[in-house]
C-alpha cells in the first residue's frame, strides 16, 4: 500500500517557510557526498562509515554537559523522583529504547525512566500525521505525567519540534528541571531548557536525514547518561551488573558469569551460592567475597544499600564486605 502523498505547501502559510529557513547543519548539504548516487557499494558504505566515525569526537565535546545532567538524573532519582524522556520521531524512539533496556539490565522501571514518543506507542512503527508539531499535547503530557523533583528532557535533532517545546515549556512553568538534547548547535529550544546538550556533528550523507549521524549522536549521548546514572545509582559493583533482571536463560547466565567474574570462584560455586540466596544477586556477591554464609551477608547488604553519596563504593557492596571481614 503506497503512502498518502504529502500536503503541499499553502502560500500563506508561515510554517514551512520558516522550517526552509532554519539554520540547522543537520539540514544542510555534506560536500563531501555529492555525488553520492554515482558510487557503487563499497565507496558508498566507506564513505558512510567514515561520516560516521566522526561522531564519538563530537559528542565528547559535550562530555561536560553529560555530565551535569547526570548528576541531575541521580539526585532526581535517589530523591524518587522520575526522569522522563520527551521526543517524537527518531529522536523519541531512540527515548523509548533506552528507557526500555534499562529495566532487565538495572532493574529500574518506570518510577526512574520513564519515554514519551510523539503520537504515542502507534508512533513506534509508523509516522503519526501532525504528532511532532502539536506543542499543547506536549504540554498536556508534562502536565499529566509529572511530579515535583522530576526532570524533563527533551529529545528533538532538530532542537526545534514543536511537541517537545511544549513539553518543555509546561515543566520550566511547574519549577522542573529540564534538559534538551539536540545535534543542532543553534538548536531553537536551547533557550527553554536548564540544560542543552548540542553535539555538532555536521551535515548528513544524505541530506537531513536525522536518522544517521543525528541519531548515532543521540544514542551515544542516552547511552552515557542513563548508564553513568545507573551506576552511580549503584547498580554495578566494579564494571559488573548486579541488578541485572535475569529475565531469559542468557541473563541467568550472565548472573552467574558476573559471580565468577567478581569473585573468582568457579560457576558451579556461584550459582549454588545464587540459589542460597533465593536469587538475591547482593547478598550472593558479598557472601563469596566475605567468604560468609548467605545470612549475615544478606544483612550486612541490606545495612549497606546503594547511596550516591557514599564515595567510591555507590553500591555498598565493598563496606558490606568489610563489615563482615571486621566482625570475623
Amino acid at each position: 500500500m503506497n503512502a498518502p502523498n504529502p500536503p503541499l505547501p499553502a502560500p500563506d502559510d508561515t510554517a514551512w517557510r520558516s522550517l526552509v529557513a532554519m539554520a540547522s547543519p543537520t539540514e544542510a548539504r555534506n560536500a563531501r557526498s555529492l555525488e553520492l548516487d554515482t558510487l557503487d557499494a563499497g565507496p558508498l558504505v566507506e564513505l558512510i562509515l567514515s561520516e560516521d566515525a566522526t561522531v564519538a569526537a563530537a559528542v565528547q565535546a559535550v562530555s561536560p554537559q553529560i555530565a551535569q545532567l547526570v548528576e541531575e538524573c541521580v539526585r532526581a532519582i535517589a530523591g524518587g523522583s522520575t526522569v522522563r524522556y520527551v521526543g517524537a520521531g527518531t529522536s523519541g524512539r531512540l527515548g523509548v529504547l533506552d528507557a526500555v533496556e534499562l529495566i532487565p539490565t538495572y532493574n529500574a522501571d518506570d518510577t526512574m525512566v520513564a519515554a514519551y514518543l510523539a503520537g504515542g506507542e502507534t508512533a513506534m512503527m509508523r509516522a503519526v500525521e501532525g504528532a511532532e508539531d502539536d506543542e499543547e499535547a506536549g504540554a498536556r503530557l508534562v502536565a499529566k505525567e509529572s511530579a515535583p523533583g522530576d526532570v524533563i528532557i527533551a529529545l528533538a535533532a532538530s532542537g526545534r519540534t514543536p511537541f517537545a517545546g511544549g513539553a518543555l515549556r509546561e515543566a520550566r512553568s511547574r519549577g522542573l528541571r529540564t534538559a534538551l538534547i539536540s545535534t543542532n548547535p543553534l538548536a531553537e529550544l536551547a533557550g527553554s531548557a536548564d540544560l542543552a546538550i548540542l553535539p555538532d556533528v555536521g551535515s548528513e550523507v544524505v541530506t537531513g536525514s536525522t536518522r544517521m549521524k543525528s541519531a548515532t549522536a543521540q544514542k551515544l549521548v542516552l547511552n552515557a547518561l542513563s548508564t553513568a546514572t545507573m551506576v552511580r545509582l549503584g547498580t554495578t559493583y566494579s564494571n559488573l551488573m548486579i541488578n541485572v533482571r535475569p529475565t531469559n536463560h542468557k541473563l541467568v547466565a550472565r548472573t552467574v558469569r558476573m559471580l565468577v567474574q567478581g569473585t573468582g570462584v568457579d560457576a558451579e560455586a556461584a550459582a549454588e551460592m545464587l540459589q542460597a540466596a533465593d536469587g538475591d544477586v547482593r547478598a550472593a556477591l558479598v557472601a563469596l567475597l566475605a567468604g560468609s554464609e548467605v545470612a549475615p551477608a544478606r544483612a550486612a547488604a541490606a545495612a549497606y544499600p546503594p547511596d550516591p553519596s557514599r564515595v567510591g563504593d555507590p553500591a555498598g557492596i565493598r563496606a558490606a564486605v568489610a563489615s563482615l571481614l571486621t566482625s570475623s
